[in-house]
Order: C-alpha cells, then structure tokens, then sequence
C-alpha cells in the first residue's frame, strides 16, 4: 500500500521539533536535535557488558546482582544514598479479571468475587488490581461516564479491607469482536477513527492498529473537538472525583495507561501477538507512518538540515521473523541503526514516545496531587533480542537500548521528575529456559537493566508476571528479582501485581504454593491489623478460606461440562494473561 508524502498534508507539524503546549502551560526541556547539521554529532561510547552507557551516563554491568553493581552503578552516574536494608516485606496484590465490569458498565460475577477476595485476605494479600475501561466507562457518548460497576468492585474491596490499585486502561483489549474478553477503544473514538484512519497508528505497509490512539495527534482536536491528552485528562479527572472519598484510604494508587496493553511503547508488533512474541523472536515494525507522525519526522528532518531523512521510518526486513543480520538495519556490523540516519531516526522515534510520556505524566501529576495516592505507569518487557548488538524488537517498540546506549534511563528519570513509579512484568522468566529455544533472549538481564535505573532514579517499582504461573520457580524467580532490587543503598519501595485471579489459583497445590509466596514477600507478617473502614465484614480466619473456595467450586460446578471443554479450548487458543477464561457468569 503506497504510503503518502508527508509534505500533502495540510496542517503544520513544527510542534514536534519542539515541547508542545499540553491543556495547562508548561515548559519541557527539548529531547529532540534541534540543529541543522549534514551528519549528527560523534560521540564516543564505552562498551563494557549488558548495561549500556547512555549519552547522559557512564557504564556497569549487572551481571549476577549485589550491592557492589548498585554502588558502582550510582557512582558513575552521581547518585548516592544510604546504605541500609529493607526492614519490612514487599506487598502483593492480585488483579482482578479484566472482564469484571461488562460493557454495560455493571459489575459481574459478583458472589464469586466475593468468595475470591475473602480468600485473598486469608492469605495476606494486600489488595487488588483493577482495570478501568475507558471503552467501559466513556463507552456510548464523549465525558458521559459511568463508574456503577467500579464504585461496587471498590466497595467490595472496602468491605474486605482490601487496597486496591486503579489502572486506568485507555486501550483496547482481546483480540476482536468474537473474543468473549474483547473490551474496545470507545465507540464514538471507533467512530472518528473512521472518519480518519491516520488516528490509528501505521507500518510501512499501511496496516493500522487500533488498539491504541496514534501519539502523533496527541495535541490535535481529533475526538469531536478534543485532543487525546485532553480526553485522558478528563477521564482521570473524573475519575478523581468519583472516588475522592476513597482515595488515599481504600484507593491507594493509581496506574496511567501510556500505550497498547497500557505500556508506554509503540504497538510495533499487536498485543495478542507480543505475548508470544519472544517464542517467534519477532523484531516488529516502527509506527510513524500515519500522517501526523510523517509530518513531524519530516519537520524534525528539514530542521536538522537533511530532509531526505523525513520520507519515513527504516527499512527493518520483508519478514518480521528475519534474524536481525539478516537485515540491512538491524545486523551487527555495518548496521545502518548505528549510521548518523540511523541515529537520528530512532532519537526521534524515541523521544516521541518520551514526549508522550511525559504529557500524561504532567497531567496525571496535576490532576492527582494531593490525593494521596501512587501514581505509576507500565514498560513493556521486550526482551527476546537483548543479547544482540541493536536490540531490534526493543527499537521497534520505542525503546532506544543498544549495545551503546542506555534507553531506560531516560525513562526513569522522565518518571521520576512527575513522582511516578514504574511497573514491569517478566518477572517470572528465567535466563536458563528462554535460552534454549531463544539464546539471544535474556529476560534477567533486561529486568536487571531496567530495575537499576529505576534504583538510580530512586522511584518505587511494581513487579508483575508475564502470564499467570504456578510453578515454584516462577515465584521463586520473583522474589530473587525482588531481592536485587531492594538490597543495597537506598529503599524505593517494591511491590508485587500477581496476573491473575483465576479459578486456578484456587486450586489446592495452586492456591499453597501461591499463599507461601505472599508470606515469603511479605516477611511472613501476613496477619496483620487490616484497615477499619467501617464495613460489614469482620476479620476473616483460614476457616473462611476454606469457605471461599468451596463456594467458588460450587458455582463453577454449575456450569454445564460442554462449557467447560469450551473454555479450556478458548484457553489455549490465547496467551494466559488475556483473562480470565474459567469465570463464568453466574
């Protein structure tokens, strides 16, 4: 599909080259090349190991963890701290299942819930994740929300004395119309993405993806007369006075989508697709070839004085499943990724990301300030190309981490300045498995980069699993990562998202294995004073556990067994994390 010069549209993108005005002034330091120059700058690099220096940094490796790689690390990079150790546990939380509220805004399953959190208390749970949907909640009509079927699930919660952590989804989620876990971008947002397809984000080839609004029109009034940023931003407002009674006290954080699967990144490969990604070894495809991307990059282009760099995005491979030295961008030697085009291409792609970032960051900051409350936001754990020079899949996605160059620092730090923690999944995957089909994948090495600049920038970290699992080396995996983040100089704080409630992690062995793994996070202080909010639940005993599950396997057994076969062959047909396939109305 030919792709159209970005000098036919018709409005004026020199916004791009430059911080743009959000929907309250403030001025951003520049992140993109401003200078007109036939060949960028050369910098000099110092190549050691796996944690790359940055332009801003200098260099360590983290190969193995400890306190010496923290000390090193912050040293080079001028940060100090204390040296003291965690004198507390780390909290878990549960995520609820992403179909907890229907598309009619009401609350599902309900008595099935309610046997599922009195149980999670028995095991010293802290609280619960729960997905808001901005194609749930803003469903039919622009800011006309409807927060019943939340208001109830934080009610529960309360009643319980569960916490609960709030992210506010603004993607869509399953994989179409026909998967019973589909959840839609809004549909007057579906409606002008008609009107204009460039809303959606673009490859090479012209194939959209509509999982997610284009950052590229970020600032332009797209959605009947608002901006994106504008509708994120009375979305969160909103929501802020919804549940201003509960903020702070049963709402104790509050997580902002950024992207596809509410990652801040590039949906450089489909969601459903990226769950699996790292078993294909996918590199993916830039998405800047909407219009409003194209016009800025060529903006940028003409403004570093080499416009024929402004036609569009690298050349990555004619298949997706290429190795990277198979292709002209990505393959270690004389790969046009480390060429000054090269160069200047994926600072922009970069920084564009980071731009987007930062705008919501802003908002979420001002909006939430004062409220008591934790905001966060998510990166993508892309991790199955880190042991190559370019890291391609990681470029794809917006994440410029090479061989040479730190790209998760820049991040941290963004997230830093407005108070945001950070929160990332694979922390369940294991070096020694995902080497035998993959040897270049290195989810460890990767975590281990990330949570070290999540440690310099001294913002708290939220874990997360990949998929749901149960095997004990997968929670075992879980708290050694957690240990390499909370050892050493300083104490940001770590927190543990489990994905996800399920009638599985009910199950005996399941659910003995899952609960040894909470006291062991929670430094075995499980049965602690739980807060008095002044519901009708009293203090919950093992006894009642026993009742929750029992009650739980009482409903399930109600379904009719065709159902049943039903579901388990749904549930292999998509990646575990997408939900919870087993619950059933009821």
């Amino acid at each position: 599909m030919a792709i159209a010069s970005p000098s036919t549209t018709i409005f004026s993108a020199s916004f791009c080259c430059k911080r743009a005005e959000s929907t309250h002034p403030t001025l951003f330091p520049s992140i993109l090349c401003t200078q007109r120059a036939h060949r960028l700058p050369t910098r000099r690099f110092a190549i050691n190991s796996r944690l790359n220096s940055s332009k801003f940094c200098g260099f360590l490796s983290p190969d193995n963890g400890g306190s010496e790689d923290f000390e090193q690390y912050e040293l080079q990079h001028g940060f100090t701290g204390p040296m003291e150790r965690r004198k507390k546990g780390s909290p878990v939380y549960v995520m609820l299942p992403a179909d907890s509220v229907a598309k009619d805004g009401k609350a599902r399953r309900f008595k099935v819930l309610t046997a599922s959190l009195r149980a999670l208390v028995t095991a010293g749970v802290e609280g619960v994740v729960m997905e808001v949907w901005w194609g749930v909640v803003e469903r039919e009509k622009p800011m006309v929300y409807n927060w019943v079927g939340y208001l109830d699930l934080v009610a529960l919660a309360r009643r319980c004395g569960l916490k609960v952590r709030a992210v506010l989804a603004f993607h869509q989620h399953g994989i179409g119309p026909g998967d019973p876990l589909w959840i839609s971008l809004p549909q007057w947002v579906l409606e002008e993405m008609d009107k204009d397809p460039d809303i959606a984000y673009s490859d090479r080839f012209g194939r959209r993806n509509m999982e997610y609004i284009s950052l590229g029109c970020d600032m332009f009034p797209v959605l009947k007369g608002r901006s994106p940023l504008q509708a994120y931003s009375d979305f969160m407002m909103n929501f802020r006075d919804t549940f201003r009674p509960l903020l702070g006290s049963v709402i104790t954080g509050v997580q902002v989508g950024m992207g596809p699967a509410g990652e801040l990144r590039y949906p450089s490969c489909p969601s459903q697709e990226l769950a699996w990604a790292w078993r294909s070894r996918e590199l993916g495809e830039f998405q800047c070839y909407d219009k409003y991307m194209l016009a800025c990059l060529n903006a940028c282009a003409h403004d570093v004085g080499m416009r024929e760099w402004g036609y569009g995005g690298p050349i990555v491979a004619g298949n997706l499943m290429h190795g990277p030295d198979n292709t002209d961008f990505f393959k270690s030697n004389g790969g046009s990724w480390n060429t000054p085009s090269g160069e200047f291409f994926l600072q922009w792609y970069s920084g564009m990301l980071l731009l987007h970032g930062e705008r919501i960051c802003r908002e979420a900051k001002t909006i939430f300030q004062g409220a008591e409350v934790d905001t966060s936001a998510k990166l993508a754990g892309i991790h199955w190309h880190y042991g190559t020079q370019s890291h391609p899949s990681e470029l794809t996605a917006g994440y410029y981490n090479t061989s040479r160059r730190d790209g998760y620092l820049p991040i941290a730090r963004m997230f830093g300045r407005y108070g945001f923690g950070l929160c990332c999944s694979v922390f369940g995957m294991r070096d020694v498995e995902e080497k035998q089909t993959n040897p270049v994948s290195s989810p460890e090495d990767f975590l281990k980069q990330l949570l070290l600049a999540a440690r310099v920038c001294q913002i708290p970290v939220e874990g997360e699993n990949s998929a749901t699992f149960s095997e004990g080396e997968s929670y075992e995996q879980v708290l050694k990562m957690s240990k390499f983040f909370s050892y050493g100089p300083g104490n940001p704080s770590f927190s543990f998202n489990f994905m996800r409630m399920d009638r599985y992690l009910f199950e005996q062995h399941n659910w003995a294995r899952f609960t040894r793994f909470v006291r062991q996070m929670s430094g075995a202080n499980i049965f602690r004073a739980r807060l008095d909010f002044g519901g009708d639940v009293h203090p919950t005993s093992m006894s009642d556990a026993v009742k929750a599950k029992s009650c739980i396997y009482i409903l399930l057994r109600k379904k009719n067994q065709t159902h049943i076969q039903t579901s388990k062959a749904n549930l292999t047909l998509r990646p575990p994390s997408l939900g919870l396939c087993s619950y059933s109305s009821t």
